[in-house]
């Protein structure tokens, strides 16, 4: 009976080590809030070269691993090999899919509070277009327009993260990447709004609005006119508050979260700064880190009316603050 229970214990063993591990794709960047190792294995922490992700720096994300992961894989350039692992704590997703596990099609997953919880990303396009010089948005860059001195809209995303695609069609998920945002329906918003969202969201130019809308503003709850006049509607309370001048009067020059969050605290009223994120990137051709996306934490129902203080200081503080300092880029290839 002994010899048949060791035996049976074997076969266990040797299938548990034989079964397949399947790391789960994501998307977006991973911007590391802290120095932490960059490993090539996770279980015996394999680090050759002995390289470290840099805080405040950026990385492309390829995969978590598992649906609620504990390590994301990054690319790392430089390292040999570029692909590493770090735990999900050294930093944060910004722009892609930090969850592996959307909601199911047609629901949304409710937040830990019951409340509508939302995040609210702004660009600095000029940073973004540092390292997306192809973008025909990043091509008509003009010190005149908009974007030389305005945040710019990037998203409005409803949380927790993972509440994406609700009751979109395979084939518009399937579509939903950079290179065949064109190929998913238009966005049908009246004339004044189309207007205003091409001057506030250049990337409009790359369908950047389709692809919000099929994979955050399908989970909104309203129509695509409500979900894009919602979000400009936030857009102007930002641009046209102190934290627009301080980025205004400080190009070419650095930031640090601190002063950014003062801002905040500032035109929104004292702790909106604490529901502020700041995530840099890297110029690839000079290397100096750039601000290049503020994230705000937002809770509430938003509409017509809403004021973006109110929605600052119904949500939870952030734990951290992000990037601690970059610069605020000039329009135009540095």
């Amino acid at each position: 009976m002994r010899v048949w229970a060791l035996w049976g214990s074997m076969v266990l063993a040797l299938a548990g080590a034989g079964a397949a591990h399947a790391d789960v794709k994501m998307s977006g960047t991973f911007v590391a809030d802290s120095a932490c190792p960059a490993t090539q294995a996770i279980k015996n922490g394999k680090n050759p070269g002995n390289i470290s992700i840099e805080a405040g720096k950026s990385y492309d994300l390829l995969a978590g691993n598992k649906d609620e992961p504990t390590h994301y894989l990054i690319q790392v350039p430089g390292a040999d090999p570029e692909r590493r692992w770090v735990k999900i704590s050294c930093g944060h997703v910004s722009g892609g899919s930090a969850a592996a596990t959307p909601a199911p099609s047609g629901q949304t997953k409710p937040s830990a509070s019951g409340k509508p919880e939302y995040v609210f990303a702004l660009s600095w396009e000029p940073a973004f277009c540092e390292t997306k010089a192809s973008k025909p948005e990043c091509k008509a860059q003009n010190p005149t327009e908009f974007d030389a001195s305005h945040f710019t809209l990037h998203g409005l995303w409803p949380q927790p993260n993972g509440n994406f695609y609700c009751q979109v069609p395979a084939a518009d998920k399937a579509n939903d990447n950079p290179a065949h945002w064109g190929d998913l329906p238009p966005v049908k918003l009246d004339a004044n709004t189309r207007a205003e969202l091409d001057q506030v969201m250049p990337g409009t130019a790359s369908k950047l609005e389709r692809h919000e809308w099929i994979k955050h503003g399908t989970c909104y709850g309203k129509s695509q006119q409500e979900y894009f006049s919602d979000a400009l509607n936030l857009m102007r309370a930002v641009n046209a508050s102190q934290v627009r001048d301080l980025f205004t009067k400080n190009i070419g020059k650095q930031l640090t979260s601190d002063q950014i969050r003062g801002a905040f605290n500032a035109a929104f009223g004292a702790g909106a700064g604490d529901r502020v994120r700041v995530s840099c990137l890297v110029d690839p051709s000079s290397g100096r880190r750039l601000i290049g996306e503020i994230t705000l934490g937002l809770s509430g129902p938003i509409g017509p009316d809403s004021k973006l203080a109110d929605l600052l200081m119904a949500s939870a503080p952030t734990a951290k603050a992000g990037c601690p300092k970059g610069t605020v880029d000039a329009i135009g290839f540095q």
